[in-house]
């Protein structure tokens, strides 16, 4: 191929008058905007295949109710998958799909579900710390979170904390711990200089640390320690509501024991709301005043913790709750085994997300999805079981 003056193969980027193939600018440019419009129609360069749209964020909004330090309703969070050379949204994961209930002040709800369930992102996104929500409400005190401006939600970052799962990868290794503690209550403003340090020696002190813990760095302190650091650090804002990522998790028997009775000593001391997420049904039973349990981005039941786990309601709940260890040798367990993992929440099943793991599984549990229904008083299931009771 003969090369021009410039070293650049003859006929590249160059159009050709006698080629019949060759498009002149101003049909590329057509060719351009055409696409333009039948990606803004949703159809593909095909003109058929539809392109993935965002989704849609309808549901009913909930008057708030001053019993109710939160109220979420119908909340959701979808990750876009992105795919292609220029990084086309082709799916969504939805990692929370329509949540909704309420918790009252001074109380705790317990959170619980298998892993990748979509516990930790519903707490996340509550707190506003996954970028904006997909849908639904979340009103804390009677204020839209999500309608919040950056000042207003600055004031409101006080009032909402959360206390993260690994009490090691949560903590600065570069800082002290007087000043984890301590940043956000001088970022704040909250005290005086001259009330600085009696404030936070009098936080780590309720906290079960020493004052003169405040010069080491978390790499010197146990997990138990720094887990009480993590709690420390978000009560130094003296706030009202708490999420509680699996705190204790990471802690052996004796210590999560620890942990649990100085968060419901605090609790009681300052009125703490708290949402407990977590894997362990027994701390759950033992913490929580109310439980929700989740499944594939749904709240499947939700109620009472007494209701909860002397009847539970729906084929999952029955199952994860079949697998708490009993300290008897002589009971026989009667576990509940689910066939199969759970499904992906980019692709999950049609009609009920459970039926592909459900004994009980219907016709129409195949291609219709169920809603929440009140079986008794404030326990509310999510199941095709019982579509003839409660209201």
């Amino acid at each position: 191929m003969a090369l021009n003056r410039g070293g650049i193969a003859g006929g590249a980027g160059r159009v050709h008058p006698g080629d019949p193939s060759a498009k002149t600018p101003q049909q590329l440019e057509e060719e351009q905007n055409k696409r333009k419009e039948r990606i803004q129609k949703g159809l593909a360069d095909d003109g058929k295949k539809e392109v993935i749209q965002p989704p849609k964020n309808d549901f009913v909004p909930v008057e708030y109710d001053p019993q109710y330090i939160l109220m979420v309703n119908e909340l959701k969070k979808y990750f876009p998958i992105k795919g292609g050379m220029v990084s086309k949204t082709v799916g969504y994961v939805r990692a929370v799909d329509g949540i909704t209930f309420n918790l009252k002040r001074g109380t705790t709800m317990g959170l619980v579900g298998e892993s990748g369930c979509g516990k930790t992102t519903a707490g996340r996104t509550i707190l506003r710390l996954t970028g904006e929500k997909t849908g639904g409400q979340v009103l804390f005190n009677g204020k839209e979170v999500y309608d919040l401006t950056a000042k207003e939600m600055r004031s409101m970052r006080t009032k909402m904390q959360i206390i993260f799962q690994d009490p090691f990868s949560s903590l600065s290794p570069r800082l002290p711990v007087g000043e984890i503690i301590g940043e956000s209550v001088r970022e704040h403003n909250l005290v005086s200089k001259a009330e600085y340090n009696d404030y936070i020696d009098e936080i780590m002190d309720k906290c079960g640390l020493q004052s003169f813990h405040k010069e080491r760095y978390p790499h010197e302190f146990s997990g138990g320690q720094r887990q009480r650091i993590c709690i420390a650090r978000a009560l130094a804002l003296n706030p009202e509501f708490v999420v509680c990522d699996e705190p204790v998790s990471a802690l052996d028997v004796s210590i999560q024991a620890q942990i649990i009775n100085l968060l419901k000593e605090l609790q009681e001391q300052y009125n703490l709301t708290y949402l407990f997420i977590s894997h362990d049904l027994s701390v759950v039973e033992h913490i929580s005043d109310t439980v929700g349990v989740m499944y594939l981005g749904n709240l499947v039941e939700y109620g009472e913790t007494k209701d909860i786990f002397a009847n539970p309601l729906h084929p999952y709940t029955k199952a994860l709750f079949s697998a708490i260890p009993i300290p008897d040798p002589t009971v026989r367990m009667n576990r509940i085994v689910l066939e199969g993992s759970i499904p992906s929440p980019a692709n999950p099943p049609s009609g009920c997300k459970f039926h592909t793991r459900c004994a009980n599984c219907m016709e129409r549990c195949k291609t219709e999805a169920p809603v929440q229904k009140e079986i008794e008083p404030g326990h509310y299931v999510v199941c095709h079981l019982y579509d003839n009771e409660g209201k």
